[in-house]
């Protein structure tokens, strides 16, 4: 999924200290479509980046495709980065310039590795009439930012309790590991509780948690959240106790331990200084541009650091201009 903000704002991006359960809130964003597809974006944010590795997390839908166009990205970059895509519902065509086309569905994990530079697109079916997901991203850490560019399905089994069911799709949880390889340790699962259930999860105590409320409401060791909530939750001591509301809930667990590292991301790059933003956003406009324009689709964009998206025809995405000042490197 791309940034498609006009002017996105340069995002230092940093792990504040928490010493108990932080409540963050969404902003929403247009993200493009016939008439824009308003997502949810729940990270970073100014007082919290990273999540572990998780650096970015747009939740959006139910969203009634006939009246939005629903999601209609064209080819666009990445660097630095794995793009984690996860639907409740809908379907979502999936073409990379890696040689990947794949279909992201309910209940199954798309993962794509934009190592040294990949480019994709990201466009909902035509079968498609409700589009309801998450839409995540994973910095990478500085010995694996440069790797080959690379793309992993999984659709885990479920894993069932009393009153509640869950799929792990990276990392490990309720017993079950996902066998999706990923560059730092990371945890990421869905979980459906009845309403009222209480579910201590065993937990890797060096990490650091996120559970995104998607439906109804959860208690997170303590403190509620509700729908579209993203509580933060800081290593601790192994335990992360979930409380469902009245109606139930459904959420997505996300996790690691601190990252360590300072990144800079702005748009759909994540570097480690404003030198090499700038030479990303150089390098795309490169391969995107003849004589000062965009081509006309993906099939004229030259070879080159984001490969072409094959079987695409899109106008490919022209990277936004850079704000005046320097982008800053901080933890």
């Amino acid at each position: 999924m791309s940034n498609e903000e006009e002017r996105p704002g340069e995002l230092v991006c940093t792990g504040a200290e928490a010493t108990c359960v932080e409540i963050m809130t969404p902003r929403e964003v247009p993200l493009g479509g016939l008439r824009a597809l308003p997502v949810r974006r729940t990270l970073p944010q100014r007082h919290r980046s990273l999540i572990g590795a998780w650096c970015f997390l747009d939740h959006y839908g139910p969203d009634p495709v006939a009246e939005t166009g629903g999601m209609w990205v064209a080819p666009h970059p990445h660097t630095g980065l794995q793009t984690v895509s996860w639907l409740f519902a809908g379907e979502i065509e999936h073409r990379d310039s890696a040689g990947h086309h794949a279909m992201v569905r309910p209940g199954e994990v798309n993962l794509m590795t934009a190592g040294r530079g990949i480019s994709h697109s990201e466009v909902s079916t035509a079968v498609t009439t409700t589009l309801h997901g998450a839409q995540l991203w994973v910095a990478l850490p500085d010995a694996s930012r440069d790797t080959d560019p690379g793309f992993e399905h999984y659709a885990p089994d479920a894993v069932v309790g009393d009153g509640w069911r869950g799929r792990v799709f990276l990392g490990t949880l309720l017993g079950d590991t996902s066998p999706v390889v990923t560059h730092t340790p990371l945890l990421g699962a869905e979980l459906v509780l009845e309403p009222g259930v209480i579910l201590p999860l065993e937990v890797d105590p060096s990490f650091e948690h996120g559970v995104l409320v998607d439906l109804g409401s959860v208690t997170v060791d303590g403190v509620t959240a509700a729908s579209a909530d993203l509580a933060y939750v800081p290593p601790g001591d192994g335990t992360l106790a979930l409380v469902a509301g009245e109606e139930g809930a459904r959420v997505l667990v996300l996790g690691g331990p601190p990252f360590g590292e300072s990144i800079v991301m702005w748009w759909n790059f994540v570097g480690r200084s404003h030198d090499e933003i700038v030479a990303f956003r150089q390098a795309w406009q490169a391969q995107i541009t003849r004589d000062g324009a965009v081509v006309p689709d993906s099939s004229d964009v030259a070879d080159g650091r984001f490969g072409i998206v094959a079987g695409d025809h899109l106008r490919p995405i022209p990277a936004p201009e850079l704000p005046n000042a320097r982008l800053k490197e901080r933890r």
